[in-house]
């Protein structure tokens, strides 16, 4: 059971807090099949006109002047058919998901361990946040809408792809010095070796999760691994 001295505890969601099939399985279908009717009766929203322009700086233009609601669908869906994490993508997306959230038609899944593990650093004073390549507004939403209830009382902070790439040191850098921690007073959970790295060479302490159905993990990468949050001490 790997013993921990850390303040501050960071997290990533896919297949650390949540199963990757209920992201694959329920979120990504959800967000396609609502695609186009939430364009048409959103298209002037703020909110939306912000996730367009992003949408359109991410293709490459200047201005989202001359897009259309089929543009940016079509647009979207081939950024979700080559599973490309980018900004605009994940805000628009985010967006969606808030919308079914708040409508009773989405339950996020969280494993077992989660909650509990969530209540008990948090009574114990870790300063628990979110670092996920969804938009900081889903991950709002996904922890808020849980089947075991809203957990976002636990938690004190949250961050996406605008702080930075999830597999480059200057991004755990940058959000130790957020949470105003030293990096090494920092755990990084994630269940991809690659972003472990990453925050390890920001000096950060990590584990990698071990959860059914993850991606196969090169092997000698030197985490600890655990398959439960309840297998991590907090001294």
């Amino acid at each position: 059971m790997p013993i921990l001295h850390a303040h501050g505890v960071l997290l990533d969601i896919e297949g650390t807090t949540s199963s990757i099939r209920y992201v694959y399985d329920v979120l990504f279908p959800f967000a396609r099949s609502s695609l186009r009717d939430f364009l048409s009766r959103r298209w002037n929203d703020a909110a939306v006109r912000r996730a367009r322009e992003l949408i359109a700086k991410d293709a490459g233009d200047a201005s989202h002047s001359g897009w259309t609601e089929d543009k940016v669908a079509a647009e979207v869906l081939r950024l979700m058919d080559g599973d490309i994490k980018a900004t605009g993508l994940k805000e628009l997306q985010g967006l969606i998901w808030d919308e079914g959230y708040s409508a009773g038609r989405l339950s996020s899944h969280v494993y077992d361990d989660v909650p509990s593990a969530l209540k008990g650093w948090a009574e114990h004073g870790k300063d628990i946040r979110i670092y996920s390549s969804g938009s900081i507004g889903a991950q709002k939403v996904f922890f808020k809408y849980t089947a075991a209830g809203d957990l976002t009382k636990f938690l004190r902070g949250h961050y996406d792809t605008t702080t930075g790439p999830k597999r480059e040191a200057a991004s755990y850098a940058r959000i130790a010095a957020d949470m105003q921690l030293l990096p090494n007073d920092v755990l990084f959970c994630s269940d991809v070796v690659a972003e472990l790295d990453a925050a390890r060479a920001a000096g950060m302490q990590t584990v990698l999760t071990l959860r059914p159905g993850n991606a196969p993990q090169p092997v000698g990468h030197g985490h600890a691994e655990v398959q439960s949050f309840g297998a991590i001490e907090m001294a």
